[in-house]
């Protein structure tokens, strides 16, 4: 008896996913004699067609999979194994279940490497390691271009408490769901926030040693990331994380909470001129707060950047557009500027 279900990749380790069933498929599963593992997970591989067309399966992506039930019961039941070898089977490829079919996604990223996000919690520190505004706002753009979400978070408040205050005014000034993160401060907006986004994905990113491990375990114990400490001498921080994993928010916040979190890698692969991640064109569209001047300058084909006229210009020195914003808005207009005309890259780094 073959079975097709729609399912979710929650991770990914060489060539083996891990994904989870609706509650109804899982039920299914189970009056036919299987049990998923944790419940609701089964640990599959993918056709081979994937390879073959460079089509790499995401975590956080749909997915439809083929499991054949009698080759499943065939395996648990036929085969004889000890209790400890079937529990290391847990972690490896399901016999009888294949990944067939990738549904269509709504987006997907280069780093963090997910598909069908809706909301990116973009995570910096207040100090130690001292933030870079263009490289927050390099991942807050992509985020914009691809139409996710992107919320503000900035830790090690305790440690600098007016440069974070001065961190989310920028912020939250051009209209981004701010929180401000350290010891001593509450966590429950993070929490409330995330319950209020219902069937969401969302994905905390950041560069290494801002302290998201730290705060993803503060915020959810039973996850129990590795955190790293940042070097005295360099100020950057060793990767803590290894892999991109999603967790179900119901296992973490209750029952009444709905859809997915992930703990992602740092920021690695924000080469503006190596990789297309958007055109200078694009530019000027993924910054929020721009929006309401753009067509009002005095040449149709203004830059933003010095020219006589420009609305845009304007506004930031009345301070209805924060100065730093636009600083990170210059310097990626002469990156992209710079680059050559046609595609030497694709964004998933492929010639």
């Amino acid at each position: 008896m073959e079975l097709r279900f729609p399912a979710k990749v929650i991770k990914g380790v060489g060539g083996i996913y891990e994904i989870r069933l609706s509650k109804e498929s899982a039920d299914e599963l189970r009056s036919l004699g299987i049990e998923p593992d944790r419940g609701d997970r089964l640990c599959c591989k993918a056709r081979g067609v994937f390879r073959h067309e460079r089509v790499t399966l995401l975590a956080g992506d749909n997915v439809t999979v083929r499991i054949d039930a009698e080759l499943m019961l065939a395996d648990m039941n036929g085969s004889g194994k000890k209790d400890a070898q079937r529990e290391k089977q847990r972690s490896e490829a399901r016999a009888g279940v294949m990944i067939e079919e990738i549904l269509e996604r709504k987006n997907e990223l280069i780093r963090p490497p997910m598909a069908n996000l809706d909301r990116l919690f973009v995570v910096f520190a207040a100090t130690k390691p001292e933030p870079s505004l263009t490289t927050v706002d390099k991942l807050v753009t992509i985020a914009e271009y691809k139409k996710i979400e992107p919320v503000i978070v900035v830790t090690k408040a305790d440690l600098a408490p007016d440069a974070a205050e001065r961190y989310a005014g920028i912020y939250k000034k051009c209209g981004f769901d701010v929180f401000v993160e350290g010891i001593g401060f509450d966590k429950s907006g993070i929490e409330e926030y995330l319950r209020s986004c219902r069937n969401d994905t969302s994905a905390f990113a950041g560069a290494s040693g801002v302290g998201k491990s730290t705060l993803m375990n503060r915020l959810f114990p039973e996850l129990r990331l590795a955190t790293g400490e940042v070097s005295e001498k360099t100020l950057h921080g060793r990767h803590t994380t290894r892999q991109i994993e999603l967790f179900p928010l119901d296992r973490q916040l209750g029952e009444d909470a709905e859809g997915y979190l992930a703990d992602t890698p740092g920021f690695g692969m924000l080469d503006f001129a190596e990789f297309d991640f958007y055109g200078k064109d694009d530019l000027p569209y993924v910054f929020r707060e721009f929006e309401p001047y753009i067509g009002r300058c005095r040449y149709t084909k203004c830059t933003h950047t010095k020219e006589e006229g420009c609305a845009l210009l304007e506004a930031v020195r009345n301070g209805d557009i924060p100065a730093e914003r636009h600083q990170s808005y210059l310097e990626l207009y002469e990156i992209l500027k710079s680059k050559p005309n046609y595609k030497a890259h694709k964004p998933n780094g492929k010639k």
